[in-house]
């Protein structure tokens, strides 16, 4: 977590169920209702976990976003990424890191083998 006395923490990392989340903050407070300033993300291990999460949110009146991220039934944004993907998108060869960001961002669901194969180039 992080913040200062006096300011709140822009994210916050917890565990909810044995899943490690990740929350930020980042919407004006003028502004009624779920926005993307509370955002939560959740790290999948395999593509299936990705798929079933993904599936699972959007259902019931959900919509799929861009680069993983996609908005429940609620209206509260969620992006389901790999356990991998801090790895993928901040390795050491900084043209490796670039085509695991453009891959990502052609993407809807994230797709792990994807991800991958333009991190190898």
């Amino acid at each position: 977590m992080d913040g200062t006395p006096g300011h709140p923490p822009v994210s916050v990392d917890f565990e909810l169920q044995g899943q490690r989340m990740l929350a930020l903050k980042g919407r004006p407070a003028d502004q009624p209702g779920f926005t993307d300033a509370l955002s939560l993300q959740i790290e999948a291990e395999s593509q299936e976990e990705i798929d079933r999460m993904w599936e699972a949110l959007t259902a019931d009146g959900g919509a799929p976003g861009r680069c993983g991220w996609l908005r429940d039934r609620f209206g509260v944004a969620w992006q389901v990424v790999p356990g991998r993907w801090a790895e993928l998108l901040q390795q050491p060869d900084p043209q490796a890191a670039q085509r695991v960001m453009q891959a990502m961002m052609r993407m809807e669901r994230i797709v792990i083998a994807e991800l991958e194969a333009a991190a190898a180039g």
